[in-house]
Order: C-alpha cells, then sequence, then structure tokens
C-alpha cells in the first residue's frame, strides 16, 4: 500500500468537496442580494443581512479549507519522503482529531443547534428572527451535508493509516 498515494488522494477529495461550501456561499449572497432587489414585504428584506452572513461564513469556510488542503498536498511528499513512519503517525493523529471534532462538532452540537433555531422559529414569530432561523438552519444543513462526506473519507484514510502504521512497524 503506498501511503503517499493514498494521502494525495485524500487531499485531492478534499480539494473537490470543499468548493461546495463556496458554492452554497454564492448561492446564498445571491439570495440576499435577490431579496434585496426584489423582496417587497417585511419578511423577505428580513433575509436580507442572515443570508448575507451565512453567505460570507460558507464562502470563508470553504475558501480556509481549500487553501489549507492546497498546500497539505507538497507538504505530504515532503513529509513522508523525510521520515515515512513520522509522516504516518502525525497523519494518524491529525485524521484521528479530526475524526472526534466530527463527532463532537458536526454530528452532536450542528444538530442541537438545528433544534433550538427550530424552537426559536416555533416560538418566535417575529421576521428578523424566523429569517434568521430559516437561514441558520439552511447553512447548518449545507454544513453537515459536506461534513458528513468529508467524515467518511477521513475515515477511509484513517483506516488506511492504521494499516500503513502496522505495516511499518514489520
Amino acid at each position: 500500500m503506498d501511503i503517499l498515494k493514498a494521502a494525495t488522494d485524500w487531499a485531492k477529495a478534499e480539494l473537490f468537496s470543499t468548493p461546495f461550501f463556496m458554492l452554497f456561499g454564492m448561492a446564498f449572497l445571491v439570495a440576499s442580494i435577490g431579496f434585496w432587489q426584489l423582496g417587497k414585504t417585511e419578511m423577505a428584506r428580513a433575509y436580507i443581512i442572515p443570508t448575507l452572513v451565512a453567505g460570507c461564513l460558507l464562502l470563508i469556510i470553504g475558501l480556509g479549507l481549500f487553501f489549507t488542503n492546497k498546500s497539505r498536498i507538497t507538504q505530504f511528499e515532503k513529509a513522508y519522503h523525510t521520515d515515512a513512519a513520522a509522516f504516518v503517525a502525525s497523519e494518524l493523529e491529525r485524521a484521528e482529531a479530526t475524526l472526534k471534532e466530527y463527532n463532537t462538532i458536526v454530528f452532536t452540537a450542528i444538530p442541537l443547534i438545528i433544534v433550538v433555531c427550530a424552537l426559536v422559529l416555533v416560538f418566535v414569530p417575529t421576521p428578523g428572527w424566523r429569517a434568521s432561523m430559516i437561514t441558520a438552519i439552511a447553512m447548518l444543513v449545507v454544513i453537515l451535508w459536506v461534513d458528513g462526506t468529508a467524515h467518511a473519507r477521513i475515515d477511509g484514510y484513517n483506516k488506511q493509516l492504521l494499516a500503513a502504521e502496522k505495516e511499518l512497524k514489520k
């Protein structure tokens, strides 16, 4: 098994998926502009700021992840050729920490935040709060969707790292 190829393939797959954050961010920004230009009702106008904020946040997340993973591809090769065992150990540590973060943040905290937003949506009838909660729920669903696929990829990568670690110890 070539762990360098596995690491590079994982990073390239991340490079493919992180632009979805940017794509959805742009969609939220376009929606914000649409509400600003075409919104006639109080409810429609209430969406301007929440969709603008959600769009900016998703763009920032997408850009940050894209450039982080892009730089990793070249770092992987250097680190692997310097010391393969240390590379596998550091990647294994990073992958396991990331999996724990996904379980804590993405699969526990975000669903709880969605529930809280839904409760606020039900009990607070003002247009500003309703628009903010609906937008927050939509943004969090996008994050769950993209990070759900990323979780599956890093879990597979983690299993490859574990196998490589066993192979290196032989």
